[in-house]
């Protein structure tokens, strides 16, 4: 399919279990590293899940003012911090560009989950009076990220926060697409954030025993396809990137890191928390962003799945790739790189988004690590790149993501055709 108006990324920026800017993500991915490691935001004693993929070293003081800071949750500090360095990698204009043409699409699955918890145990502590605290509220709300976004950089133009549970940040990137598409904005920042690492998270995700229990080894826990996994690893943090028209971002020199070609969004119809079986919804929105995009199956290089090291989820899934793709998709590289941040929940299609970018930018595959035992019930004949970086051209990537109510979302990057 054509269309009138192309779409390409321009800036790039991160919050992650394995580093705070888009450079120290990229070298530890890659380089194989692990961000799960015993949480240190609560006392897990309790808890049959005692780590996580936190952020690391963050402080939103270096980001924020201080009057700022206090009326925000933390899942804002993420998408803040992230923006800014998207904005900065984009040399984008801030003094000339016409604002009320700059638009913000943000996802969050949960929002301002850490406060909605805070205030919640404090009043369970007292003696019935609602002493709430006034930003209560606007610290809560899911949509509040993408209006500190605006508010902040007087961006006047669509802004509104998808939520589709763990396709959120996805879905995001796929309306600011359309968006710029339908000629309704020229820029937009998009991705999503998410804080969830707290009691609330990770007992709520853990009395649904979806949580690995992996106590004594959490660097090796996140083991998509392995034949041991045991459930995923709660992640934490933001990505977020700056679309831009492809003739806007040309006219002003921006550096183009792709073209995002397209995205398909469809529904397993299926169950409240377990995907299809058969992975008919995966394949679908698979199917939609290829047709979206004007690809054959043929032409995809690289696929980084959902793929969250959940014994059902994980094969369904490749179910649905093998369904598509065929049996010995010889072209097809896949690696899942939960396996080192954990999974992000609303965050992490933005942050997997930047990974099949950065693929195509550096002709690098990161791996699936920790994956040692491939799991016999999974569809043989898929090239799961293990261990260690896998050195390939990218011309097209794929990136997965599915969320709770079976909602799926598949995105297509290819490097830019002048």
């Amino acid at each position: 399919m054509t269309y009138p108006r192309r779409v390409v990324v321009t800036g790039l920026g991160a919050i992650t279990p394995l580093g705070n800017s888009i450079e120290t993500f990229w070298q530890n991915l890659t380089g194989g590293k692990s961000g799960a490691a015993p949480i240190t935001k609560f006392d897990t004693t309790k808890f049959k899940t005692k780590f996580a993929c936190e952020v690391k070293g963050f402080d939103p003081s270096d980001h924020l003012e201080k009057n700022e800071i206090r009326k925000m949750d933390p899942f804002v500090h993420y998408a803040l911090a992230s923006t800014a360095e998207a904005l900065k990698d984009s040399a984008l204009p801030l003094d000339s560009i016409d604002k009320t043409r700059v638009g913000v699409i943000w996802g969050s699955g949960n929002g301002g989950f850490s406060t909605f918890q805070q205030e919640m145990v404090e009043f369970g502590r007292g003696d019935g009076t609602p002493r709430i605290n006034p930003y209560f509220i606007p610290k809560v709300i899911v949509d509040i990220a993408s209006g500190w976004i605006s508010i902040k950089y007087g961006f006047m133009g669509p802004n509104f926060t998808t939520v589709s549970a763990c396709a959120t940040s996805t879905t995001a990137i796929i309306d600011a697409m359309n968006y710029i598409r339908w000629n309704k904005a020229d820029v937009f920042i998009t991705g999503g954030s998410e804080a969830a690492v707290n009691e609330a998270g990770i007992g709520g995700f853990g009395a649904m025993k979806a949580l690995s229990t992996r106590n004594d080894d959490p660097a090796r826990a996140s083991r998509p396809f392995d034949v041991d996994r045991d459930g995923f690893v709660m992640g934490e943090g933001a990505g977020a990137l700056v679309l831009e028209e492809f003739e806007h971002a040309k006219r002003r020199g921006a550096k183009i890191y792709a073209e995002v070609a397209g995205g398909g969004m469809s529904a397993d119809a299926y169950h409240l928390t377990a995907t299809h079986p058969h992975g008919l919804g995966a394949a679908l929105g698979m199917k939609w962003a290829l047709e979206d995009a004007g690809l054959s199956i043929h032409e995809v290089d690289y696929l980084n799945p959902h793929a969250t090291s959940t014994p059902l989820g994980d094969v369904s899934e490749m179910k649905a790739v093998v369904n598509f793709f065929g049996e010995k998709p010889d072209h097809l590289h896949i690696s899942a790189t939960k396996s080192a941040i954990g999974h992000l929940l609303g965050a992490a299609g933005a942050v997997e988004a930047i990974i099949a970018i950065k693929a195509i930018e550096t002709s690098v595959i990161p791996p699936t690590i920790n994956t040692q035992n491939i799991d016999p019930e999974l569809p043989a004949g898929l090239n799961i790149v293990t261990g260690t970086s896998l050195e390939k051209e990218v011309n097209v990537a794929l990136s997965n993501t599915f969320g709770f109510g079976g909602h799926n979302a598949s995105a297509v990057f290819r490097k830019v055709r002048q």
